[in-house]
């Protein structure tokens, strides 16, 4: 494990430069692209036109084809009929045309009459004469001159001569009888092909009239030469009709998945397009996958590097955190290709295996929640597309969601990272949501499966859960060993009293590590009242002194029936005695390669404070004392839990050298101290507020107050003789 500590070292300095973090990423991104190259890989099928096809061949993606969907636009083109209109004024003209024909007999007939009359009129009183005779053909003449050549030479003399005879009632009655006959004809559609049978049903209708026969023979001309065409074919919309059922064909798709060719079927020369047109031939190369996946993983790539450079902890910590990612983001994606090569399985998708959960609960325990939720989704993302093999796509869209969704309950699961007891019980819960997810994935898209699928769905949620907790408990060690990460579990481990610096603080300075018991309960309770991390303080506080066990007896806790040494010693020697503490300390710790947090709250638990007691002592022998010589060198504290342990220690060692400790005492003890830290300026490098300091004040006094509750004093009995 050393060597690897070293390693990790080695490279961690390597990534101070953005330049090698860059590089770092790179070089993630062509693994990646090397892991997935097969995946995308364009799936070339060996096919001969008018041979059987060996096997089932599907769709890898939805492509139109245009030449079909040219075709049904043709042929539905073809179906449409055409659109004839019909022009309703045609029946009032023609009724007005015959009624005009009618009008002019009528103006004739009156001529006729006047002429009669008045030559009636000049013949009173000479020999009776003959009456002039009506209805010559010269009369007809007459009426045809008053209508036009259109009209006049498509209808015999006859009819003018039979309506001028007529006597009124029947001219009436044949010019009523007529007009209604054109009128019920006419108000009909009458196509070109019509206009004959048209003219018939006119006539039939004129038949049946009780006219004398040459004016019903005149009536029935009249009508046929009024019936005419009166449906024509309108060119507009039918082409509008043609265009709105050519744009109602939908383009004809292969989509994806869809069978093209089943095993043993013939390829005809319609097939062998449909392959061409879904490129699965085998002389057509796509490199469009590759693009796509070199952009992809770029994009992802570039995002975790722009996360990481936006971070905003210390520069040791962010390469560990990175180079942290690195290692584990590789673990998961050769597991997953790993997992991916079992493909071939007959009954159930591979990807259910895999321990989806692991990355996330690992990175959630080792770094944050944040970073755990983006490796989830970089793998999921990556999902997709390893576990392609047997699906019609380059994106298995469900592999995605199961890796996506178990990562995430993972994480929501995992809820404490105190013990690896609740890691497990984690995974157990895990196994059970894995199998509702897989059961909801395959509901969703409508998968009937056996029941010996539903046994194989059941043991891979099982193993995927399971696997995920027993992969983090597993690796877990080498990853804090090697990174040297202070997780929950360490410091468990830390806080064992059988730990050798411990041991050597019980054994070499007992009345320090008293103090360092006391000062821990301090400071884990007033940690955890303002969301600090209590147990980090608790371990801190053990090991926060562990420099007084190279002099323990110069520190009055361990002075137990010993004169104090420091009587002896100048205040200046004293000073340096106190001070060298820390440094020896945090050079104890370092050896023995403790976490570096807790490092640092042994740097920091005094930060710059005046050692008063010297300082005063110093200045009483001369005058020229400097306070800054009589100060510890820091650093102040840099995190909310240094500075809650600083106020613990100096308040635990007041309390103890109180003759008779009261609530009252107590308050107003804590409250000086943290006033004088506020006014020494050692909270000014770290992020506590005033609010939490309030809080911890509450918190320290409360505990304090426990311990030194009043007691009930015992009277002594006197023994009586």
């Amino acid at each position: 494990m050393s060597r690897v500590y070293r390693a990790v070292t080695k490279l961690k300095d390597l990534l101070r430069m953005k330049v090698f973090q860059a590089l770092l990423f790179i070089l993630l991104g062509l693994i990646t692209y090397l892991v997935m190259f097969d995946n995308v890989m364009p799936e070339k099928i060996n096919v001969s036109l008018l041979t059987p096809a060996d096997k089932t061949i599907r769709a890898p993606q939805t492509v139109v084809d245009k030449e079909k969907t040219e075709q049904y636009k043709q042929e539905a083109a073809k179906d449409v009929e055409d659109v004839f209109t019909q022009k309703k004024e045609y029946a009032e003209n023609r009724v007005d045309l015959i009624s005009s024909i009618f009008d002019s007999v009528q103006e004739v007939k009156a001529e006729l009459e006047i002429k009669q009359q008045e030559k009636a009129e000049k013949d009173e009183g000479d020999l009776p004469s003959s009456k002039t005779q009506i209805g010559t053909p010269a009369h007809a003449a007459l009426a045809k001159q008053k209508l036009t050549g259109n009209v006049t030479k498509d209808l015999s003399d006859d009819v003018f001569m039979a309506l001028i005879k007529a006597d009124e009632q029947n001219f009436v009655m044949a010019r009523d009888l007529t007009l209604t006959a054109i009128h019920n004809v006419m108000s009909t559609k009458i196509p070109a092909s019509e206009v004959e049978p048209a003219k018939n049903r006119a006539a039939e209708q004129l038949k049946i009239s009780s006219l004398p026969k040459d004016i019903k023979d005149a009536a029935i001309e009249l009508a046929r030469f009024a019936i005419i065409q009166n449906e024509f074919y309108d060119s507009q919309k039918s082409e509008e009709k043609v265009q709105t059922a050519v744009e109602g064909v939908e383009p004809v798709k292969i989509l994806q998945g869809e069978v093209i060719v089943e095993e043993g079927q013939l390829v005809d020369r319609d097939i062998y397009r449909q392959l061409k047109l879904a490129g699965l031939l085998e002389e057509q190369t796509s490199y469009l996958p590759f693009i796509g996946l070199g952009l992809f993983i770029l994009l992802t790539m570039s995002g975790l590097f722009y996360y990481f450079q936006l971070n905003k902890e210390n520069t040791d910590k962010k390469q560990s955190q990175i180079l942290l990612f690195s290692f584990v983001y590789l673990l998961a994606l050769l597991i997953m290709k790993t997992v991916s090569l079992f493909q071939e399985a007959e009954y159930i998708d591979m990807v259910y295996f895999f321990p989806a959960a692991f990355a996330a609960m690992l990175i959630k325990v080792l770094l944050n929640e944040r970073l755990a939720i983006a490796i989830t989704i970089v793998l999921a993302s990556y999902g997709t597309i390893i576990f392609n093999d047997g699906t019609a796509s380059n994106l298995h869209i469900a592999a995605g969601l199961y890796i996506l969704l178990s990562g995430a309950a993972g994480i929501i699961l995992l809820y404490t990272k105190n013990y690896r007891a609740k890691i497990l019980q984690a995974g157990l819960f895990l196994s059970l949501l894995n199998f509702l997810l897989i059961l909801a994935l395959l509901f969703i898209m409508d998968v009937r499966s056996l029941k010996i699928e539903f046994v194989f769905y059941i043991i891979s949620a099982l193993v995927s859960g399971l696997a995920s907790s027993i992969l983090t408990i597993g690796v877990l060690p080498f990853f804090e060993t090697g990174f040297g990460i202070l997780t929950t579990m360490r410091l468990i481990e830390l806080s064992n009293p059988n730990h050798p610096l411990l041991r050597r603080i019980l054994t070499d300075a007992p009345g320090t590590y008293h103090h360092s018991i006391m000062v821990a309960n301090l400071a884990e309770s007033a940690c955890e009242s303002i969301g600090a991390n209590g147990l980090l303080a608790r371990v801190g506080c053990y090991y926060h002194d562990i420099g007084k066990t190279k002099r323990p007896q110069f520190f009055i806790e361990n002075q137990m029936n010993i004169e104090n040494p420091h009587d002896r010693l100048d205040p200046e020697k004293s000073k340096d005695i106190i001070i060298a503490h820390v440094s020896d300390g945090v050079e104890s710790l370092t050896k023995h390669r403790l976490p570096e947090e807790i490092v640092s709250i042994a740097k920091e638990h005094h930060g710059t404070t005046l050692l008063k007691y010297f300082y005063h002592k110093a200045a009483q022998q001369r005058e020229d004392v400097k306070e800054s010589e009589f100060r510890y060198p820091g650093p102040k504290p840099q995190t909310k839990e240094s500075a809650v342990i600083s106020i613990a220690d100096s308040v635990e060692a007041a309390v103890r050298s109180m003759g008779n400790p009261t609530a009252e005492k107590i308050d107003q003890l804590i409250k000086s101290i943290i006033v004088e830290r506020l006014e020494d300026g050692q909270f000014n490098e770290c992020d506590i507020t005033m609010k939490e300091l309030d809080i911890v004040k509450k918190s320290l006094s409360e505990t304090l107050k426990g311990i030194f509750h009043t007691r009930i004093e015992y009277p002594e009995i006197k023994k009586t003789k």
